[in-house]
């Protein structure tokens, strides 16, 4: 089989009731926008009848496959599975929950062919969300601009079109601790934004809870960064001046005033206080440590306990390279 000039990379999780009316929406625009294409979706340890109405899918239509994962991994471990496994000279990367308008797949493929390596969707609004979650992801932006590697545009997600030169560029980044939107500005090449407008979920749920999110933010900022580690090296050297002041303050005011007696509850204050920054501190590289451990093991990023259509081609060439990936 030839290879398609464009695959669709959709990660699912429990999301059977979406896998029809996704396909029925995908398919007319994907046959606008190339002549040979293909969907891969991962399904990232779905406990529903996902996979099976995938298998029902690509009966009716071999261009749409699925690599199946022996387990839950998470979602930036079934985008690498999908990269990995997606054929075309352009990937696409989008959710299954129409949220993200496949509509939209026109545009970035008419960017891509005037010579983008990296189109991304950029959110205009976050109007569907609570007023602490768009101030949380706006505190987020703020803080990777201000400490990250590399810029991060606000509003960039997941939806996005991806050369094969880029594409390759990330099948190289083998980490554990995955930030995919830090990992796509990272790899750089020529990019542009195309605003859009999220829409609602056509069914299910949102998987990502508040503390997801905020586990998620917390990875991105220590993968891309080591602010948190130096932050505590100023707080250990402003705490240090300031207890060498207290001490001089101290031994003036013996020599000129006498000895009072010591107080009880400002020593339990303070050793409780320098307590918790120790503990805050040794977390904090504990964070930083767990990282190294996860890498050095060199365990696989995911397991693959099956394959459909397609997608079995792709993974019978990545199991003759050097990244290969373990079949249950």
């Amino acid at each position: 089989m030839a290879s398609p000039e464009l695959s669709i990379i959709i990660p699912v999780l429990n999301e059977g009731a979406n896998i029809e009316p996704l396909c029925d929406r995908v398919t007319p625009v994907l046959d606008r926008a190339s002549s040979n294409w293909e969907i891969v979706f991962v399904d990232d340890g779905s406990s529903d009848d996902t996979l099976a109405r995938i298998r029902a899918r690509n009966q009716r239509d071999p261009r749409i496959g699925a690599v199946s994962l022996s387990r839950n991994f998470g979602k930036e471990i079934a985008l690498a599975a999908g990269l990995d496994h997606a054929q075309g000279r352009a990937v696409v990367i989008m959710d299954a929950d129409l949220q993200h308008p496949p509509e939209m797949i026109e545009t970035f493929v008419q960017y891509w062919r005037e010579g983008y390596v990296m189109v991304y969707g950029q959110r205009t609004d976050r109007t569907d969300e609570t007023r602490l979650k768009r101030n949380f992801a706006r505190l987020f932006y703020r803080l990777f601009q201000q400490f990250g590697e590399v810029p991060l545009p606000e509003g960039a997600g997941d939806f996005r079109l991806i050369d094969r030169r880029g594409v390759e560029v990330l099948r190289t980044l083998g980490e554990r601790a995955r930030f995919s939107k830090g990992l796509y500005a990272w790899i750089g090449f020529k990019s542009i934004g195309v605003p859009f407008v999220i829409e609602d979920r056509q069914h299910g749920a949102t998987k990502w809870s508040f503390r997801k999110l905020f586990r998620f933010a917390f990875d991105g900022i220590t993968s891309f960064s080591t602010v948190p580690l130096r932050v505590w090296t100023y707080l250990g050297l402003l705490i240090s001046v300031a207890s060498i002041a207290t001490a001089l303050y101290f031994l003036l005011r013996t020599l000129l005033f006498g000895t009072d007696l010591p107080g009880f509850p400002s020593l339990i204050v303070s050793v409780m206080f320098f307590s918790g920054v120790q503990l805050m501190s040794l977390g904090i590289i504990g964070e930083y440590v767990g990282r190294i451990f996860a890498e050095v093991k060199r365990r696989p990023l995911y397991v693959v306990a099956e394959r459909v259509g397609h997608a079995d081609e792709a993974g019978d060439m990545l199991a003759r390279n050097s990244r290969s990936v373990r079949r249950a």
